[in-house]
Formats: structure tokens, sequence, C-alpha cells
């Protein structure tokens, strides 16, 4: 068994199945027994749904994964059989497994197709623009940010606004809307002396808006649902699932979420009145679900942010629940969501843009 990481028992707790997907890489793990006999796959979107059910990260994960698994026997194994099985059940990973159902080993559809075939190439097409709120001043990565928009900052051999463009280009996006301000001119200018592969649309505004409030002037450029992105974040999702869970949901707007792992490199101590110590807890772990700074929405949601004014997300987003608007999250892993605007996670955004590309 070459990745031990994949394997997790089924008394572990939905918290510990985010760790250990974000520490494997994978996109699924291999539920087992204490025998390591297969009992289910659970995959981040099995655990994303048991989520939004309400269930709790401390539970198990019993309720959450397939206990169903698709799987092929270890004498019976090869590579055309593994491909036949990924291709007809459209499934990212195959376990492989023993006659006594022990796990030995597994596939991905990667591994077996040598990176030639995308499993997204089989999504639909998605007919939808996505607006890229690049207007910022990016004041989190000065002094870099004093002479290029943040848009513009490099990651390899292109910018980060690009690879975000990209990943939604996989997905069959072809029209885009960029909001400008800051240093504006120069992303504009960029982009016309290269040859791009998509309609880009350039709305600029005279006076900063906000992080929501630049969306008004694209109003009348938007026919229906559309998804909203900044510029100094990346989201590996499947768009046409997310989408399909607004539309299925009926609401106004969906906010993409990471679940995130955070663990406070300190003893926190726990007192009463007078300073009477209760307890000292040593490195505390608290995991959290944040806003990753990705939206689908209505357009009819528009019609809540004022024209010439400054208005944040933050903003809209409490005046359609003021309205009485159903707005609704769909998480997505950590390693699924990379933040580059601040320079202290540069270095870390850098080394997990290039696992994801």
């Amino acid at each position: 068994m070459r990745d031990k990481e994949i394997l997790i028992h089924e008394a572990a707790s939905v918290k510990e199945a985010l760790k250990k997907l974000s520490k494997t890489g994978h996109k699924a793990l291999l539920v087992v027994d204490k025998e390591n006999r297969l009992l289910g796959t659970l995959t981040d979107g099995d655990i994303r749904r048991y989520i939004l059910k309400g269930e709790g990260l401390e539970k198990s994960i019993i309720g959450a994964y397939n206990s169903k698994p698709i799987s092929i026997k270890k004498q019976e194994y090869s590579i055309k059989k593994a491909k036949d099985v990924l291709i007809k059940n459209k499934i990212e990973f195959i376990p492989i497994v023993a006659e006594d159902n022990k796990v030995c080993d597994f596939i991905t559809w990667k591994e077996a197709f040598f990176d030639n075939v995308d499993l997204k190439i089989s999504k639909r097409k998605l007919d939808m623009p996505v607006v890229i709120m690049a207007g910022g001043k990016g004041s989190r990565l000065e002094p870099f940010s004093n002479i290029f928009p943040k848009a513009l900052i490099p990651v390899g051999d292109k910018t980060i606004i690009e690879i975000i463009m990209d990943e939604f280009k996989k997905h069959g996006i072809e029209k885009f809307f960029i909001t400008l301000n800051y240093k504006g001119g120069m992303i504009e200018s960029y982009f016309n002396s290269k040859k791009n592969d998509c309609k880009i649309h350039y709305v600029t505004e005279k006076d900063y808006l906000g992080t929501a409030g630049s969306l008004k002037l694209v109003e009348d450029r938007i026919d229906d649902i559309f998804i909203v992105s900044n510029c100094d974040v990346l989201v590996s999702a499947d768009f046409d699932e997310v989408t399909s869970f607004h539309k299925n949901n009926k609401v106004s707007m969906t906010i993409l979420s990471s679940i995130q792992h955070y663990v406070i490199p300190y003893g926190v101590i726990k007192f009463k009145d007078g300073g009477e110590v209760t307890d000292i807890v040593e490195k505390p772990e608290h995991t959290f679900t944040a806003n990753a700074g990705v939206y689908i929405l209505n357009k009819s949601a528009l019609k809540f942010i004022p024209k010439n004014k400054i208005f944040d997300m933050t903003d809209l987003i409490r005046a359609l629940l003021k309205a009485g608007k159903k707005v609704v999250t769909y998480p997505v892993n950590e390693n699924d969501y990379v933040d580059i605007g601040q320079w202290e996670g540069y270095k870390k955004a850098t080394e997990k843009l290039n696992i994801l590309r």
C-alpha cells in the first residue's frame, strides 16, 4: 500500500477526515475496519453534503461515506479494466482489494490516463459569465501593489488573474467581466497585448465602490445567474455542481467557503474573575468555515446594491437576508482554496497553485 494516509477508520470524525483529505491531496478516502477491509469511500462531496445537512464536524463519518463502493479485485486488475471502470462510472479513483476485501492499493483517474484525459471534459459546458473584482488597491501586498495591481501578481509564467480565468475556462466559461479601478489601465493594457481565447469586458468604476458596489455597473449586461470572484483567490471546485446546487436550492446567493484548520501555537489559559486559572489547553486546534471570495449570484440580487455608493459583499449578504432572500454556502476542502492576497502566504500559495495546476 503506497499511501496509507488515504485509509480512514469508520469511527473517525468528519474533522479528522477533512484533515486527511488536506494531507493526502486526493479527492477521496477509503473507509476501512480495523483489519483494513474496505467498508466504503468518502469524497469531499460526501463530506460537504453531510455538513450541509447540519451534521457537526465532531460527528463520526459513518453517516457520510458511501457504503457501496466500486472496487477491483487484485487478481482481476489491469490498466484497461481500471480505465473502463473509471469511464463507465465517472469516478475519480478505484480501490483495489484482495480476496478478503482488504485494501491493497488504489488507482486514480489521472494515474490511469497519465494526465492525458481530464475528467472535467465530460462535464456540462457552463454558459454564464464570471465577474472578476480587480479594482482593489491590494494593500495587503504592499510594497508590490504600489507598482502593480494585485491581479497582475506573477505565479510561475502567468498572473494570478489568468490562473483564475483558466480555472473557469475548464468548465467552458468564455465570457468575463473585469471590474477596474486602481491601476486598471495596466490590467487592460496587459490583456490587450495578448491573444485571448475568451471574451473580456472591462468595467471601470470612477470612485472606489467597495467589494460589491461595482457589480451594479454590470446589471444591464447580465441575463441570469453569474459567478463573482475576487482577483486574489483561487477555488478549485466543480462549478457545474455548484451552480446546480444553487439552482436546486432556489437561492439568491451561494457563498463558496473553505473549511480551515488553525492551531494556536501557544498554551491557552482559561481563567475566571480574579485571574484564578481554571484550565490550560496546549496548542488548541480550531476548525472554521471561511469565506473563499467566490460567489454564485442571481441577477435579481443586484437590485439590492445602491448606485455609486460604497457597498461591500458583506453589506449585500445582509441586505439579502434582511429581505428574506435565501443565502447558502458551498464548502470546499482546505486544499481547494488558495489565498494569494498577502505576502506571508505568497510562497505557500505558489506551491499550492503548482499542485492544483
